[in-house]
């Protein structure tokens, strides 16, 4: 029997593009945490649900994000972290656009819920692809990288939700995620 050979290591180009995908990500997670809060007078005077349901707009995303990342983990242990990011980028996409056209204030509740356990897939599983692309000698600039990035994805959230709810609607708080999600899943198609 053969014994499996590692991979080969990635070229610099590879290298660059799997942290572009990864910060993308990330930065989405990290801008729908913050981003939903400057909309939740409008999602409210649209929805209905008063102050519970503004709560649990962003409860449900926090806690389900919050509660779900070390299992997300282990999963991409067992499944590979490729496929859980992959799975996570692609579930968050699909979540903000049910956010985006949610009807009543419990549907947006339960896309929310749906978001942020999206979000717990894809956070550690783009540590994981990080870790495992990037030699040790790099690895630390370019997880400190993306944490910057993320870092600054949470930052401008509310001041891109404020501009979106001026210049358009509540709904594109959740729409604008979805041209970063094609160009992530596009990266991870391409370079991961």
């Amino acid at each position: 029997m053969a014994t499996p050979r590692p991979p080969a290591p990635a070229d610099a180009r590879t290298k660059r593009l799997t942290l572009l995908a990864c910060v993308l990500a990330s930065t989405i997670v990290m801008i729908d945490g913050s981003v939903v809060g400057v909309a939740l007078p409008e999602i409210r005077d649209d929805l209905g649900g008063g102050l519970a349901g503004q709560q649990w707009v962003t409860n449900g995303y926090l806690l389900t994000l919050g509660s779900l990342l070390l299992v997300a983990g282990s999963i991409g242990d067992v499944l590979g972290a490729r496929r859980v990011f992959l799975f996570g980028v692609v579930g968050f996409g699909v979540t903000s656009v049910l956010c985006a056209f949610a009807p009543t204030i419990e549907v947006l509740v339960v896309g929310r819920a749906l978001q942020g356990a999206s979000g717990a897939a894809l956070t550690p599983a783009a540590l994981a692809v990080i870790v495992s692309v990037f030699d040790a000698d790099e690895r630390n600039r370019a997880i400190g990288t993306w944490t910057a990035w993320s870092g600054i994805g949470a930052a401008i959230g509310p001041v891109l939700g404020g501009w979106l709810v001026d210049v358009a609607s509540w709904h594109w708080v959740f729409l604008i995620n979805v041209p970063l999600v094609v160009g992530t899943v596009v990266l991870v198609a391409r370079v991961i």
